[in-house]
């Protein structure tokens, strides 16, 4: 029974086996079949769309071709423009040429002609001169038989005769000429400089420097002097100047060589001193507030000065030198005040003359500003101002008279000219500058070892404090002729070599003695 059942079950299992494979067969070729349509369906899509690329690609490469045969075409019609603009122009040029060639043969033509009726004239010429040469040589001959010299002696002869009347004529017309432009010009200039000095009401006496500050007693040095020296250390730190205390009592020397930090160290000392309070943060306060102080004098001293002459719109940098100027001498007189003179000079020496008076007290204000600066750049002080009056917009004519006031450029202008005698007026009136009797001494020996140098000079003597020159000749060596070429040639030296205000008078005397006893 338990056989039977077992093999019922295993005939049973066997069906459904067979059913199961048979099902799993029949799924797996439906499945393949479904693989085949949807690679096929997959592969015919490829198939289309690299077949619709490859007819986008062809469309593309044809539109691309299209594009390139139109720029092609688009230059060869450019290039083909450019080549015929070039063929007009060229014919242009052919034609002018054309032309020019035919006016160079008519000119060429008419050069002929002239050049043969030329020819003829030269042939005519050399026939007339060579007529003239033989009527010379015989008229020559004549006259050497008759006068007895050779035509070299009777030329020598005629030379030396000729030279030295052309000496002694040009000798009297220059002393002459020269005799009249002295009066004249001594006229004028003496009749506009006295007008011009009598109006202006100047003091005479020179300004000096006062580096010495006064205390109200010796305990104040200690104060001043500080433990260990800090306080007067921080005081010659901050102002750039040097103090001497122990020279003399109840005094302090200030010794520096920039004027405007002595001003401000003078300023900050006395401020201390009135305050009391002593010590390194006060100084550096009290240099501070100097140095503000000394800046609104320097503003205020230059526009005070610029009112005073009638200069109007000057630059504040200008405004600026001229307030420094204040604290400037030369040989003892304040340079503000002298350009200030110059200034009035100059105005009443052109409003005599009816030239520009504004002009001329522009220039005489602003022709020495360069020394406010003539440490700082390099250059004389004339040159550098008139740099400055160009920098800061000051007109052409106003730089010149600046520049040429030292004769260092040429006057461009009269009123500019008149800066040259206005400044020799200003620094050679009595008691103007202070010069020290080295100096003085040196430029009187100059000047006379200057006039011994010439040949033929015997003595030579320095006069009114060198304004003067007196020369004596020997009157064997020099004649009246060398005599006045002696004093121009000296004066011109003198002119070139010698720094000096004023003008130096040369004399050149020639005196012969002849002396014999009747017994």
């Amino acid at each position: 029974m338990n056989a039977d059942v077992i093999a019922e079950w295993i005939v049973i299992g066997v069906v459904f086996g067979g059913i199961g494979a048979l099902i799993l067969w029949i799924s797996q070729q439906i499945r393949l079949c479904s693989y085949k349509k949807i690679s096929t369906e997959i592969i015919q899509k490829a198939e289309e769309e690299a077949e619709r690329i490859r007819k986008q690609g062809e469309l593309q490469a044809k539109q691309h071709q299209l594009e390139k045969q139109r720029e092609l075409e688009e230059l060869w019609h450019q290039e083909r423009r450019k080549i015929q603009k070039e063929e007009d122009r060229l014919k242009q040029r052919e034609d002018k040429l054309e032309s020019r060639m035919n006016l160079v043969e008519k000119k060429l033509f008419d050069t002929e002609k002239r050049e043969a009726v030329l020819i003829g004239r030269k042939a005519q010429l050399e026939e007339e001169k060579k007529t003239t040469t033989e009527l010379k040589e015989r008229l020559f001959k004549e006259l050497e038989s008759i006068s007895g010299l050779s035509t070299q002696e009777a030329k020598e002869w005629l030379i030396d005769r000729l030279t030295g009347e052309a000496k002694a004529e040009a000798t009297l017309m220059i002393r002459r000429i020269g005799k009249e432009a002295e009066e004249e010009a001594e006229y004028k200039a003496a009749s506009i400089i006295s007008t011009a000095i009598n109006r202006l009401a100047v003091q005479c006496v020179s300004e000096s420097s006062v580096n010495t500050v006064l205390i109200p007693n010796d305990e104040m040095k200690g104060r001043i002097i500080g433990r260990e020296g800090r306080n007067i250390r921080t005081l010659e730190r901050a102002t750039g100047v040097n103090f001497i205390i122990d020279d003399a009592p109840g005094t302090i020397l200030v010794s520096g060589f920039d004027p405007i930090r002595l001003q401000i160290a003078k300023s900050a000392l006395q401020d201390l001193l009135s305050d009391g309070r002593i010590h390194p943060s006060r100084i550096e306060e009290a240099v501070d507030k100097s140095k503000g102080d000394v800046q609104k004098l320097i503003r205020q001293n230059g526009e005070d000065a610029a009112l005073r002459a009638g200069a109007i719109n000057l630059h504040p940098e200008i405004i600026q030198l001229l307030g420094k100027l204040k604290f400037r001498y030369s040989y003892g007189q304040n340079v503000l005040d002298h350009s200030l003179e110059v200034s009035h000079l100059m105005g009443m020496m052109a409003a005599e003359l009816g030239l520009d008076d504004r002009l001329a007290r522009r220039i005489g204000l602003l022709h020495d500003m360069g020394k406010a600066v003539s440490h700082e750049m390099e250059g004389t002080h004339a040159l550098i101002g008139r740099d400055l009056a160009l920098k800061y917009g000051e007109t052409p004519q106003v730089a010149n008279g600046i520049g040429c006031h030292h004769h260092e450029i040429e006057p461009e202008t009269i009123e500019g000219f008149l800066c040259i005698p206005a400044d020799k007026i200003s620094a050679s009136r009595q008691g103007a500058r202070i010069e020290a009797v080295e100096e003085y001494i040196k430029r009187l020996k100059k000047l006379e070892e200057l006039a011994m140098q010439f040949p033929g000079v015997d003595k030579a003597y320095a006069l009114q404090a060198g304004r003067e020159i007196r020369v004596v000749v020997q009157p064997e060596a020099i004649d009246d002729i060398g005599t006045s070429e002696l004093a121009r040639t000296l004066t011109k030296r003198i002119e070139d070599e010698l720094s000096y205000p004023g003008k130096i008078k040369v004399t050149v005397i020639r005196l012969k003695e002849i002396v014999e006893y009747a017994l």
